[in-house]
């Protein structure tokens, strides 16, 4: 089977086990996946249930796809993800994102724990990304065109639409939080960013970094879903408080915030 026919088995797959197709679908970064546990109606599928979907096997990623009802809308909601730096290509990284888009979802959340390189963004800030600098060192669209997929050359212009960091805001606003917005820039991993480095991205207008989000959403645009994203500042990026760095605290500050979060996007689902 080619790419395309395996992407349609694992979204046939999930539709065959699900009542009403979801047109929302969240992808839940390091330490956010207990969102997915939130859902009424829920039916949950680990990914290795699920035809050729690949392995999610970074910590704080739980590895499962559910569906259910958030707020009377149905989504599906991704508790983790595979990354680059665990050894795949990105065909495989953004499969999921493919499979999302064949099964008939139309909006996309991304969320991810990132370093803070803005040094005016708390621990614990959510970020609305208005957009990315891709620094992984390739593009999932690299290779022959999938036209069942998207356009030879989809637009990037805005990338994370503007209707929906509206929403996000409007979202916040309700629940009294007050959400930055800024740059996300993604490199490969997995070790942390040198400071160095970090002066670099600062350079270049990043507020934030990560290890994901940039090749899934590129993909989603490239199959024509809106898409939001949002990081969670989980800790300061290699230099900015002259301390080493370790996944501990990711999980630490984005287990501190999941009430936050959680409310954050129920608000946003029940504006969609």
């Amino acid at each position: 089977m080619d790419y395309y026919d395996k992407v349609k088995a694992s979204a046939e797959a999930i539709a065959a086990r699900v009542g009403e197709t979801p047109r929302i679908a969240i992808v839940l970064g390091s330490g956010l996946g207990d969102f997915a546990g939130s859902l009424q109606d829920a039916r949950s599928m680990a990914y290795d249930e699920l035809p050729y979907w690949p392995a999610s096997r970074a910590v704080g990623h739980d590895g499962r796809l559910v569906v259910g009802r958030v707020k009377g809308r149905t989504i599906a909601a991704l508790a983790g993800r595979c990354h680059v730096y665990e050894g795949h290509d990105l065909g495989t990284v953004t499969f999921a994102v493919r499979v999302l888009g064949v099964l008939g979802v139309k909006t996309l959340i991304l969320t991810s724990a990132a370093g803070g390189i803005n040094t005016g963004f708390p621990l614990g800030a959510l970020m609305v990304i208005d957009d990315h600098i891709n620094l992984i060192g390739s593009n999932p669209l690299v290779g022959p065109n999938e036209d069942r997929f998207g356009t030879r050359f989809p637009d990037m212009t805005e990338v994370y639409s503007g209707r929906l960091r509206k929403v996000a805001d409007e979202a916040g606003t309700a629940i009294n939080l007050s959400l930055p917005h800024g740059i996300y820039a993604a490199l490969m991993g997995p070790s942390y960013e040198t400071p160095a480095e970090i002066r670099y991205l600062r350079t270049i207008g990043t507020d934030a970094v990560g290890m994901s989000m940039v090749p899934e959403a590129i993909v989603a645009r490239h199959m024509g879903l809106e898409v939001l994203g949002i990081s969670c500042i989980t800790n300061m990026a290699a230099g900015v408080l002259g301390r080493p760095l370790d996944h501990e605290e990711v999980m630490e500050t984005a287990g501190r915030v999941r009430g936050q979060f959680t409310a954050l996007l129920e608000g946003i689902i029940g504006r969609l």
